[in-house]
């Protein structure tokens, strides 16, 4: 039986300053799947950085110079993070591994990311935490190999994926569901799907909706491949938002995306986006539970 894959690497060691993104959940999440033996039940695959060619698959000619170049430019400087070469080797990185993990789901039904998740990147300037817009680039690249044709993304994080709903707008092909916290970063685009949750939502509207509403998405638009965006910031103690949501719920919400998907034979692959708790360590549980319910289902 072919194994599910796990996309990581050492070289994500790296860090955005004093921020509220927590740069070092990538390391803790990799030594916890260690310690608690669930790296035996996968294949640990080495991504290689995005190249300028990847890239120029969803950004614009200027806007990848100026990335490359660690320039900071007017479309540079509506991130919300610093800009480096060690920053922009981070990004290049994360987004080979969603290209990769892509890749490996179809091969092997099951696929995570340790990384990724930059939904908010637009094709011509970065926004939020996000540089580039890895979940575009990573189905661009599978649908100029042929590798799929239909696909679709399931955006759970607190924030509505931005960026991701604009570099579709116009592929049929690609079905976009964003559900989120409504008032609340950033200014919202139009998905194909969008659930704006009032705050605080709780378990039982968030779950509610996805049993509903993520078995339509997947029975209507047939994907034979699904983008699951597993951000932990809708969780209850998350400094950025008011969602309320538990990690009973959040592993609910992993159990309905990847099970769901699981019934229909569809391959899933996870990227982890946003996770902004007091506590790392809670960001780190939230993470455990997508990673074990896609090693599992």
């Amino acid at each position: 039986m072919t194994k599910p894959a796990v996309v990581y690497s050492e070289k994500l060691k790296v860090s955005f300053g004093p921020h509220v993104f927590p740069c070092d959940k990538y390391w803790l999440l990799d030594a916890r799947l260690q310690a608690e033996g669930l790296l035996t039940q996968v294949d640990v695959v080495e991504p290689e950085p995005a190249t300028p060619d990847d890239l120029a698959l969803v950004h614009l000619p200027d806007y990848v110079k100026d990335f490359m170049n660690s320039e900071y430019t007017e479309a540079i400087m509506t991130s919300e993070i610093p800009i480096n070469e060690a920053i922009r080797d981070f990004f290049l990185l994360t987004t080979g591994g969603t290209i990769l993990a892509g890749r490996l789901a179809l091969e092997r039904g099951r696929a995570l990311n340790i990384g990724g998740g930059w939904h908010h990147a637009f094709p011509d300037h970065a926004e939020g935490f996000c540089y580039l817009n890895d979940i575009a680039i990573a189905i661009r690249r599978l649908q100029e190999r042929g590798a799929a044709k239909r696909f679709a993304v399931i955006d759970c994080d607190l924030h509505q994926g931005n960026g991701t709903a604009v570099c579709f707008a116009r592929d049929p092909d690609v079905f976009t569901f964003s559900i989120h916290q409504e008032h609340l970063y950033p200014i919202k685009q139009k998905s194909d799907f969008d659930i704006g949750l009032p705050d605080p939502a709780g378990d039982e509207l968030y779950l509610d909706h996805l049993s509903r509403e993520v078995p339509k998405i997947y029975d209507n638009h047939r994907p034979e491949l699904v983008c699951y965006v597993a951000g932990a910031d809708p969780y209850e103690d998350d400094q950025l938002g008011n969602l309320g949501i538990t990690k009973e719920g959040l592993l609910q919400r992993d159990k309905i995306v990847i099970g769901e998907a699981g019934k229909r034979g569809i391959p899933v692959f996870a990227v982890l986006a946003g996770g902004y708790a007091k506590r790392t360590a809670d960001v780190i549980d939230i993470h455990m539970n997508t990673a074990k319910t896609l090693i599992a289902e």
